[in-house]
């Protein structure tokens, strides 16, 4: 009996990179490549018919960022595995790609061998990282404090978007800052307002900041 190969999609802009992925994929035995795309937009469009087990996902991609798309998708395709291959190492793109829903993060100069072993292990249920991105979750993880508990359920995205409002930020810069549009924060900005039951940006601010979620 044949095993089943995994189906790997690839979303990346550049055009050499993309196309190495999916040569490597194609190559190799118990994998195939079921689409390869230079856009998240392209993503969205074309993932649903290919209905890959795991895909490759940069995070800075023109137009919508590979965070955002990761959210999308985690959404529309629960079972759909996801794994960050970036150039980016920082905290904040780390932790904001994790609470989006990726299942690992592998930095581009990962080996081609490796690489397909954490296709592997994210396919299997495991979470695989870089060792340089490993150590940061840790350091990561252990300088949150604990918060206090939102009794109105925000999200952490719903936290991070009322911290940069109450830091000053307008709608354009705060989209910018999580690398989403600014119709994707109005949207969160409409489920905050119901949970805290309040009708502009400045009470939900002021409620966050007198219950001590933001600070």
């Amino acid at each position: 009996m044949m095993a089943i190969s995994i189906r790997v999609a690839i979303v990346e802009d550049l055009a050499d990179a993309r196309n190495g992925l999916a040569a490597l994929i194609d190559a190799r035995p118990g994998f195939v490549c079921a689409g390869a795309y230079r856009s998240m937009e392209d993503a969205l469009a074309g993932i649903g018919d290919a209905q890959p087990d795991v895909v490759l996902v940069d995070i800075g991609l023109p137009g919508m960022s590979g965070i955002e798309g990761v959210r999308i998708l985690r959404e529309r395709h629960p079972a759909m595995q996801m794994l960050i291959l970036t150039v980016y190492g920082d905290d904040d793109r780390i932790f904001r790609a994790m609470c989006a829903g990726a299942c690992g993060y592998l930095l581009k100069k990962t080996p081609p061998d490796k690489l397909l072993e954490c296709v592997r292990e994210v396919h299997s249920g495991g979470a695989p990282m870089s060792p340089e991105i490993a150590r940061r979750v840790v350091s990561l993880f252990q300088q949150i404090r604990p918060a206090a508990v939102a009794p109105c359920h925000l999200t952490p995205q719903e936290t991070r978007i009322l911290k940069l409002l109450g830091e000053g930020h307008h709608y354009k810069t705060a989209s910018a800052e999580l690398g989403i549009s600014i119709h994707t924060l109005s949207f969160h900005m409409r489920s905050i307002y119901g949970k805290l039951e309040v009708h502009s940006k400045s009470e939900a601010v002021a409620k966050a900041l007198r219950e001590g979620w933001i600070q």
